[in-house]
């Protein structure tokens, strides 16, 4: 159990995937009020390919942690595979149960990418 909080507090401190990707093709914001927590997503798509994506704001470790693990993973991937990651998948990353009301906090980036992957370039 010490190894899966050593990853969140390591992705939290050191984000992979973090900034804005020069030249997106797709943008997503969202906020969580009751935590405080913001996300920017940006995305490159290229022939409905991800060749970049990365995201900005601040969040709790969670937050953090969780937009990190799961950028770095989707570099590569379709935009149809993509679409198809279920919540569950995104909160097994941390590698830790976490409680409901944390919830939000680890899928915010996620809603993000999904708002932004839903629109047209």
């Amino acid at each position: 159990m010490d190894l899966y909080r050593e990853k969140i507090l390591d992705h939290y401190r050191n984000p992979r995937q973090y900034g804005k990707v020069a030249g997106a093709t797709h943008r997503a914001v969202r906020a969580n009020p009751v935590c405080g927590d913001e996300v920017t997503l940006t995305v490159r798509v290229r022939r409905g390919t991800i060749v970049d994506v990365r995201f900005s704001g601040r969040g709790c470790a969670i937050s953090t942690a969780t937009n990190s693990l799961l950028l770095e993973l989707l570099v590569g991937k379709t935009v149809a595979a993509v679409r198809q990651l279920q919540p569950a998948a995104v909160l097994k990353l941390l590698g830790v149960p976490i409680g409901p009301a944390r919830h939000h906090c680890a899928l915010l980036g996620f809603e993000a990418l999904r708002e932004a992957l839903a629109t047209k370039p």
